[in-house]
C-alpha cells in the first residue's frame, strides 16, 4: 500500500537559494536531454542524398540512441565538463532524465504529445528516490545536501510504512514536500458490496445521489474572479521582466493556488460525506474533457468533476467503497422506476412519469432520478441482479411508487396506459 502525504516546507533563506538553483540546473539538463534526443531523431530521418546542414544536425551514424541508461551514464563525465553539476545530489539528476524518458515512452505509447523545452522558471520540483532512514526528525526533515528543513507534521506518519521517496514542489503559496511512504499491508481489490447508491454530477447541483441527497452547485473560480481580475489588470501595466512585474506575476499564481486549494478541499470533504453514506458508489463514465469544450466550458472546468471523480476513487479505496462507472447514455432521459423514455427539456427540472407515474404526487428532482438510474445500471453491470430488483432498486429504497405495485393494479391501465415492453 503506498500512500501519498502533502506538508508544508519552511525552509531557510539559504536551502531556498539552494532549492531554486538545484531546479534551474534540473531544466537545463532537461533541456540538454531532450535537445540530444531531438537531434538524434532529427539526422535520421532526412535523406541521405540531400540533408539540411542548417536546421539540422548531422550525428555520426555510429553514434547510440541516447536513451535513459545512456544519459545516466554520461552524466558523471557531464559533471567533469559543467562543475554546475556537482551541486544538485546524484538521484536528483537520475530522476530529471527518467522523468524526461517517461515522457517519450509516453509520447510513443500514444502517437502525440512530444517533450517540450521548458522555460525559465517552468521546472517546479525535485524528486528525492531513496532514503537509507527515516529522515523525519520531529518537526524537520532531513534532505540530501540540504540538510534539516523545517516541516509542518500536521499529522504522523502510521505505524507501519516507511519513507520511500520526497519530491519537493515550488508553489507560489510555498514550498511543498509529497512524502510517499509503503507499508507491507496488502488490500485486496475492493467489489461491489452492501449498500449502494448512485451519483450524479452538474453545474446546478454539484452532485445529487439516489437518496434524494443534493449539494448545491459551487463556483470557485467565479467567486474569487473579482480579485482575480483586479491582480491582472496591475500585472498586465507592469513592465515585463522587471521586479514588480514579478511580484505582480506572483500575486496572480497566488491567487490562482487559493483557489485550486480552496476546490480540492471542498471535494475531498464531499467525497468523505459520501462514502459515509454508502458502501458501493456507482458514478457516469462521462468523459468531462468533451464537456468543457461546450458553451459551459468555463463553468465545467471551474467544476472539476474529472478531478472530483479520481478523489472519490482514492478515497474510496482506502475506506473499502467500491466505486465503479457505469454508462451514462440518457440517464436524465429514462424513468428510473419503469425504464421508459421521458423526454425532458434542459428547463424541465423534475421528471415526472407518466407511464407509471413516477414524480407526479411527489416532485422528484431530474438529477436525483438520473442518480437513481445511475444505480440501476450499476446493479445490472456490477451484480448481475433479477430483472425486478435491477428495475425497482432505487425508487423502492427511496419509498416512492414501485413498478411491481403498478403492476398489481394501484393504477389502472386506463389512466396511465401499458407499461412497455
Amino acid at each position: 500500500m503506498i500512500l501519498n502525504y502533502t506538508y508544508r516546507l519552511y525552509p531557510d533563506a539559504k536551502q531556498i537559494e539552494s532549492l531554486n538553483e538545484w531546479l534551474e540546473t534540473c531544466r537545463v539538463s532537461y533541456n540538454y536531454a531532450l535537445r540530444e534526443l531531438k537531434d538524434w531523431i532529427s539526422s535520421r530521418k532526412c535523406p541521405i542524398d540531400r540533408c539540411s546542414l542548417e536546421s539540422e544536425y548531422i550525428m555520426a551514424a555510429d553514434y547510440p540512441f541516447p536513451s535513459y541508461h545512456y544519459q545516466q551514464n554520461v552524466l558523471p563525465k557531464a559533471k567533469k565538463q559543467f562543475p554546475r553539476l556537482k551541486l544538485v545530489p546524484s538521484q536528483v539528476l537520475q530522476t530529471n532524465i527518467r522523468r524526461l524518458h517517461d515522457a517519450w515512452d509516453f509520447f510513443q505509447k500514444r502517437g502525440y504529445g512530444f517533450p517540450r523545452f521548458k522555460k525559465v522558471g517552468q521546472m517546479k520540483s525535485i524528486l528525492f528516490p531513496q532514503f537509507k532512514s527515516n529522515p523525519l526528525t520531529g518537526w524537520q526533515i532531513q534532505l540530501p545536501k540540504l540538510g534539516k528543513v523545517q516541516i509542518n507534521l500536521h499529522r504522523p506518519i502510521p505505524n507501519g510504512f516507511i519513507i520511500k521517496q520526497v519530491r519537493v514542489v515550488k508553489k507560489a503559496m510555498g514550498w511543498f514536500a509529497v512524502i510517499a511512504i509503503e507499508s507491507d499491508v496488502l488490500i485486496p481489490e475492493t467489489s461491489p458490496h452492501g449498500h449502494c447508491i448512485g451519483l450524479d454530477v452538474g453545474l446546478l447541483s454539484y452532485c445529487a445521489t439516489s437518496e434524494n441527497f443534493v449539494e448545491p452547485g459551487r463556483k470557485f473560480f467565479k467567486t474569487e474572479h473579482r480579485r482575480l481580475k483586479v491582480l491582472q489588470r496591475r500585472l498586465s501595466r507592469k513592465q515585463r521582466r522587471s521586479k514588480n512585474y514579478e511580484k505582480a506575476r506572483k500575486r496572480v499564481e497566488k491567487q490562482h493556488n487559493h483557489i485550486a486549494f480552496k476546490r480540492k478541499d471542498y471535494q475531498y470533504k464531499l467525497c468523505h460525506k459520501l462514502c459515509n453514506m454508502a458502501d458501493t458508489i456507482f458514478v457516469e463514465d462521462i468523459d468531462f474533457r468533451i464537456m468543457a469544450k461546450g458553451f459551459l466550458g468555463k463553468h465545467s472546468l471551474d467544476a472539476a468533476f474529472g478531478q472530483f471523480r479520481s478523489i472519490l476513487k482514492s478515497v474510496g479505496k482506502k475506506r473499502g467503497v467500491f466505486v465503479g462507472e457505469v454508462d451514462s447514455r440518457g440517464t436524465s432521459q429514462v424513468c428510473p422506476n419503469c425504464r421508459t423514455t421521458v423526454r425532458k427539456e434542459l428547463k424541465d427540472r423534475y421528471h415526472v412519469c407518466h407511464e407509471c407515474g413516477y414524480g407526479l404526487d411527489i416532485p422528484v428532482d431530474r438529477d436525483v432520478a438520473a442518480a437513481q438510474e445511475l444505480c440501476n445500471r450499476g446493479i445490472e453491470t456490477y451484480r448481475g441482479t433479477p430483472e425486478k430488483q435491477e428495475i425497482g432498486s432505487q425508487v423502492d429504497l427511496s419509498g416512492n411508487f414501485v413498478l411491481d405495485k403498478w403492476r398489481r393494479g394501484a393504477m389502472p391501465n386506463c389512466k396511465v396506459g401499458k407499461p412497455a415492453s
